[in-house]
């Protein structure tokens, strides 16, 4: 049964929650690159009124080359179309929406992509009950891939999702694999994690101990890695295919992503919504990994839906 109570008193504890996680992880962030490079922090009003937010970027760092990490909470009189395409009932309610993302981009080929995302909205209409959901998760994008590394991600993932019953994670581990899908590429973006939306079918305060289990989980699934890839050698050859394919998740994010488009479409910052891309990425036309290569092997190995928790404990070697 869905709860569609939203009591008052859970929209000042759900922000106290998303501004101290934005705290934790750039503070997190800002130790592992070094602690020499420090997040620039821009607190911004919606130009038209309905929200602001605080955005935190870390650019330059001796690990990180961009992490970015947005907290915003918007407000409106109508729910934009990205929040609508698939619950067309709730077309034109006024809305109030927080979250926080981030996207961090290393310097080193060996060192994955990451994201992360969570969030909450509230829609309401006169003579209707509000209506309130939460949404997230985190997913990888490496671009040389580690057995290890994938099987600590879900690992870490699989954690989060158990206190909440036993299918948690393989439903939304499935969920992520099918939503970060380049259809015109016909591509996974990475080795997934968890996806989840629309997420009222608990009590709200199980649903808000499920958003923050899956935001308190990022730095432990991530971190690690980092800690273990950040002083690998790379070649130029190597950089050069981190750049290219960077430009796939350009991709994803400006045609298919449904927080980018809601951002743009609900009047947000375009600085802070477009953070998420890549300082530096590169386009080659039609180009093909030699066979038999560490290039080739991420296509058939890693941007593959995988049960990567069957694999055990793998030792994969640098």
């Amino acid at each position: 049964m869905t709860d569609t109570a939203a009591p008052t008193d859970f929209i000042p504890r759900i922000r106290t929650y998303l501004l101290g996680l934005q705290e934790t992880i750039c503070r997190q962030l800002m130790f592992i690159d070094g602690g020499q490079t420090f997040f620039v922090e821009d607190d911004w009003r919606r130009e038209h009124g309905g929200g602001g937010g605080r955005t935190r970027v870390l650019a330059g760092g001796a690990v990180f080359e961009q992490a970015g990490v947005n907290f915003s909470e918007l407000a409106g009189d109508s729910l934009p179309l990205a929040a609508t395409a698939k619950r067309p009932e709730l077309t034109g309610r006024a809305y109030q929406a927080m979250g926080v993302s981030l996207v961090v981009h290393p310097f080193n080929p060996f060192v994955p992509t990451s994201h992360a995302n969570v969030r909450f909205f509230l829609a309401t209409a006169d003579a209707e009950p509000p209506v309130w959901w939460f949404g997230g998760g985190f997913d990888l994008t490496p671009y040389y891939g580690f057995e290890e590394d994938a099987v600590h991600w879900h690992r870490t993932a699989k954690a989060a999702c158990d206190p909440f019953g036993e299918g948690v994670y393989s439903a939304h581990k499935r969920w992520c694999d099918e939503y970060f899908y380049i259809k015109h590429r016909g591509e996974q973006r990475g080795i997934g994690g968890l996806f989840f939306d629309d997420l009222n079918q608990w009590p709200i305060e199980e649903c808000f101990d499920y958003l923050r289990s899956v935001g308190d989980s990022y730095c432990a699934g991530y971190l690690p890695i980092v800690d273990r890839r950040k002083a690998h050698g790379y070649t130029e050859i190597q950089r050069d295919f981190q750049l290219y394919r960077r430009g796939r998740y350009v991709e994803f994010n400006l045609v298919y992503d449904r927080g980018t488009l809601f951002g743009l479409q609900s009047g947000g910052r375009t600085e802070s919504i477009l953070m998420s891309l890549p300082p530096n990425v590169r386009w080659r036309y039609n180009w093909r990994p030699e066979p038999g290569s560490r290039e080739a092997e991420l296509y058939e190995k890693f941007l593959q839906p995988r049960d990567w928790l069957e694999l055990g404990d793998p030792r994969a070697p640098d």
